[in-house]
């Protein structure tokens, strides 16, 4: 028996990295898994910048598997961008995958929750907002709102029998990070850490789980931070 028997998930940006895991995880406690990633390979390709394509996310998932319990929207851009290279267009750019696409995918997965009266919201938030981490900014100023419209939302959706969290890694050890200028701070960061090793995808996937199960039902507003003691909140 999984602690997700019978409900369905929804994961933005399970082609690689931590969106990955996690599906790879909730598809462990026994969930159907719908993975959406704008690359492909995956269940839907989906910009979660588009409405269009969020809406069709939630509603293709739910008239396949006829509802929807869970979302975990994992999708973002993680750019390497020292302040004065940061334009307009560069901030418009992230914004609009990590924040737009935060509310939309919550807005269109919120209304298919409450017509059973039950859900599971699960954002991917970050601890550079508690850290400020440089060459970050516009994505810090993101990851913030991110967390602070977890923050509200769980407010407005408690009466329905909807939780909304947000988890906040670290840096890890993905593709992503990998191929970025941020692979060179993984040393500097194990320093930092109370546990000094790198965190890999499957370390975040265990506290998302969590909140995605019915066990975390009094859980609600709340910001997990996975970093291996790296920050505190």
């Amino acid at each position: 028996m999984g602690k997700l028997d019978n409900r369905v998930a929804v994961v933005t940006g399970a082609a690689q990295g931590i969106g990955r895991a996690v599906a790879a995880k909730l598809a462990d406690e026994g969930a159907t898994v719908v993975g959406a990633d704008i690359q492909g390979g995956v269940a839907m390709q989906v910009d979660v910048s588009q409405e269009e394509d969020v809406r069709r996310l939630v509603e293709d998932t739910v008239g396949e598997h006829g509802k929807l319990d869970v979302l975990v929207n994992v999708a973002a851009i993680v750019p390497f961008t020292p302040w004065d290279e940061v334009d307009f267009a560069e901030w418009r750019r992230v914004m609009s995958v990590n924040l737009d696409g935060t509310f939309l995918t919550n807005y269109y997965a919120q209304k298919a929750m409450r017509e059973n009266g039950y859900g599971r919201i699960v954002n991917i938030a970050s601890n550079v907002i508690l850290a400020g981490t440089p060459n970050l900014a516009h994505y810090v100023a993101s990851k913030g709102g991110v967390w602070a419209f977890t923050r509200a939302l769980a407010r407005e959706l408690g009466p329905y029998g909807i939780t909304v969290n947000s988890v906040a890694p670290g840096l890890t050890e993905t593709e992503g990070v990998m191929a970025s200028k941020h692979a060179e701070a993984f040393e500097f960061v194990q320093m930092l850490q109370a546990i000094p090793r790198r965190a890999v995808a499957a370390d975040i996937a265990p506290a998302v789980a969590f909140l995605a199960s019915e066990e975390a039902g009094w859980v609600t507003g709340q910001l997990i931070v996975a970093d291996g003691g790296h920050t505190h909140n």
